[in-house]
């Protein structure tokens, strides 16, 4: 996943929605005054590409360079906004790309941080600076006389000799502050702000909360008799987090971000795994920290603001910009699969019943016992045990010889180790990206484990973006949750989370190739339906055989992975198609539905809500529930995927056919590497996307890449 930050350099700002007026920020903006020169954002960092000084960055540096930022920042719009001369590219779009600067550097270290390693004081600060940051926001993309200028170069873009890069920059600025509510007239501007000024409250607390119920739904385990199933390792790692948390001689099983649950694939004790489960589905809905309140009223306030926009819906104003451009294509697109999938979906829980009954199971089907019998019925089919492929899954071995490996051979760069490097913590370790020339890229900062302070999910993200106008070259974050280790013992990754590795460096690398002049449009600053198309096409080389055999090897010995072993897995990733896509097919509907709500539909009850979105699009089937139930969806509602959840789906397409398309030019070599590299992930939003993909592929795609892919032909 691609996470999006408030890095409020105004290419981004124009993204966000925002409340409140200027004299609200001025008033803050007095506090600002503390900021000195010992304060590390007071100027842009000394190190390479000016990554984060995270050795003297502290709790307390954040808000008065935040503040400071916001009036920094309203300083330079507003001469932009008056500027008496008449509007040029040069006097109003390249100063608004300019703008902000200290306001960018603290808040993306800011945001970061919030997310990968947060703590009571940023959680505190986070939700203070909430309603400030969109009231600046707003201030800019509201701005009337700002408006004017950026409507006049649209106006005017094919005549004033500018380049195609230009043009689309001036195109872009046009449209996000046309969303944003540029046209509307005074009454309605205040309109605009109150709704955003409780949205930024709302995503903010419904953060906040989720977090919070990390700890609060983990479950405690009595006795090891309960864990049976689970390896020797994960039981003293369950043991050791059980002692953090202050359940000495117990047992914690602490739950993902997702209804799906790892731990229920291989737990024995079926009462246990329904009491994962249902802490798994049941989070959000009753409680302190309960977000189904939340759910219902954003989706309200979301309706409201769409209408004021001019559209019928809040999905029809967010896809006004992306590929698929109306609600409609997307339902069309999961309409068309629906019949097949769930025919899959059904046959594989007929196979899951069958073996249930055969091992002596008195029961029907259900939710949390689909993934353990699951298990059963892949090692009969396949023979493949996945316990036996763990050796062969070192993180590390995974990180260097596959992910590292693979960026080689297809794009010709290397990562070196960079110790010197402050990081923001010890788990973190940082990198430097080489061309193949030699010529230095970027730095990369690799987080892959779970920690306290960590939301869940994997994410990329960036500290400093690429721009040929300021010279800056990416400095970009990866990172995940896998559980570590006990210390002295080695990290084994399950395949799933190889994927992910190779997923979330195809976001890094969409940020560390970019080669753009403007940073509004660099690296991946492009729609939400296009920016997993990188990152889904990165993670099918993980099951390349040469790939695979490069990093699939013992830990221990170095042998490679059997190739017996090595057949069955790849025969079986086609395995379990019809519930992984029908899960995910389920959040994408519910997030559609809830953002199709019409202006003025009442609050809804969140579990009603679900049960007849789904049944409307015949993707009801008990023992496979959504992977994200509302209460805890986090990419539609806190986050930056409101009615964008089909987007994967919708990449995937791009990916699985840009990925077919490879293996008929020779596979994993650098000449049809660098071409994607070239024409996908250098361009960022400087091409449309479509253009950009024919750039490559030279057609527009077709479904029969994504069938195949998931076995569903």
């Amino acid at each position: 996943m691609h996470k999006s930050l408030l890095a409020l350099a105004v290419g981004s700002v124009l993204l966000l929605g925002g409340c409140a007026q200027y004299n609200q920020v001025s008033e803050t903006a007095k506090q600002a005054q503390t900021l000195t020169a010992n304060n590390p954002f007071y100027a842009p960092s000394p190190l390479q590409y000016h990554a984060p000084d995270f050795a003297a960055i502290k709790n307390e540096h954040f808000e008065p360079a935040l503040l400071q930022g916001m009036a920094e920042q309203k300083t330079e719009v507003l001469a932009i906004a008056n500027n008496s001369d008449a509007p040029t590219f040069a006097n109003t779009i390249v100063a608004l790309e300019t703008s902000g600067k200290l306001l960018g550097r603290a808040s993306a270290v800011f945001y970061n941080l919030t997310g990968s390693n947060s703590n009571p004081e940023l959680r505190a600060l986070q939700g203070k600076m909430a309603p400030l940051m969109s009231a600046h926001s707003d201030d800019i993309n509201l701005n009337a006389k700002l408006f004017e200028r950026v409507d006049f170069l649209y106006e005017n873009r094919h005549e004033l000799d500018l380049t195609p890069e230009e043009v689309r920059l001036v195109e872009v600025y046009h449209q996000r502050m046309v969303l944003a509510g540029a046209k509307l007239t005074d009454a309605q501007k205040e309109q605009i702000r109150k709704l955003n000024k409780e949205h930024s409250q709302l995503t903010d607390e419904f953060q906040q909360r989720l977090l919070r119920q990390t700890n609060e739904i983990a479950v405690v385990v009595n006795s090891a008799t309960e864990l049976a199933g689970l390896s020797d390792s994960a039981i003293r790692m369950a043991a050791e987090d059980a002692k953090a948390a202050g359940h000495e001689g117990k047992y914690l099983l602490t739950i993902t971000n997702t209804t799906r649950q790892p731990v229920l694939s291989v737990l024995e004790n079926r009462e246990l795994r329904q009491k994962v489960w249902e802490a798994s589905a049941n989070r959000g809905l009753s409680g302190d920290n309960e977000t189904a309140s939340l759910v219902s009223r954003l989706a309200q306030l979301r309706a409201e603001r769409a209408a004021l926009l001019g559209f019928d819906n809040w999905a029809s104003y967010r896809l006004a910009p992306q590929m698929a451009q109306t609600p409609e294509a997307v339902y069309k697109l999961f309409g068309t699969m629906v019949p097949k999938v769930v025919a899959n979906a059904n046959k594989e829980a007929a196979d899951i019943q069958a073996m249930i009954n055969k091992t002596g199971g008195n029961f029907d089907l259900k939710p949390w016992d689909w993934a353990f019998y699951a298990e059963k019925v892949r090692a009969e089919k396949y023979a493949l045990d996945e316990e036996m492929l763990k050796p062969y899954f070192e993180f590390e071995r995974v990180l260097k010889e596959g992910v590292f490996f693979t960026l080689e051979k297809l794009y010709g760069v290397t990562l070196k180790p960079r110790p010197d490097l402050p990081v923001y913590h010890p788990d973190v370790k940082a990198y430097e990206m080489f061309d193949a020339d030699g010529s230095s890229m970027a730095i990369f900062y690799a987080d892959y484990f779970a920690r306290e302070g960590k939301r869940g999910g994997a994410w990329m993200s960036s500290f400093v973006g690429q721009s040929g106008l300021t010279g800056d070259k990416p400095v970009v974050v990866n990172v995940m949750n896998i559980k570590k280790a006990p210390d002295g013992e080695p990290t084994f990754v399950s395949y799933d989370e190889v994927t992910t590795m190779f997923h979330e460096m195809g976001h890094g690398t969409h940020g560390m190739f970019s080669k753009v002049k403007y940073p509004s449009l660099a690296g991946t600053s492009v729609s939400r339906d296009f920016v997993e198309f990188p990152s889904t096409f990165e993670e099918d080389w993980a099951a390349h055989p040469e790939v695979l055999a490069n990093y699939a090897r013992h830990y221990e010995t170095g042998e490679p992975l059997p190739k017996d072993l090595l057949d069955k897995l790849l025969k079986s990733r086609s395995f379990n198609q019809g519930f992984d896509t029908l899960e995910y097919m389920s959040a994408a509907l519910v997030d559609m539905e809830w953002h199709s709500l019409k202006p003025g539909a009442p609050l809804q009850d969140v579990e009603s809500f679900e049960a007849k979105a789904l049944e409307k699009h015949g993707v009801n089937i008990e023992a496979i529930p959504p992977r994200y139930r509302s209460t805890y969806f986090a990419h539609a509602f806190p986050g930056g995927y409101s009615a964008s959840y089909y987007a994967y789906m919708w990449s995937e397409i791009l990916a699985a056919d840009a990925f077919a398309y490879v293996q008929t030019q020779g596979g994993l070599n650098r000449e049809i590497g660098m071409k994607f590299r070239k024409t996908i992930r250098e361009v960022g939003n400087s091409v449309p996307p479509m253009e950009a993909y024919k750039n490559f592929r030279g057609q527009e795609p077709t479904t029969d890449g994504l069938l195949e892919r998931r076995g569903l032909k």
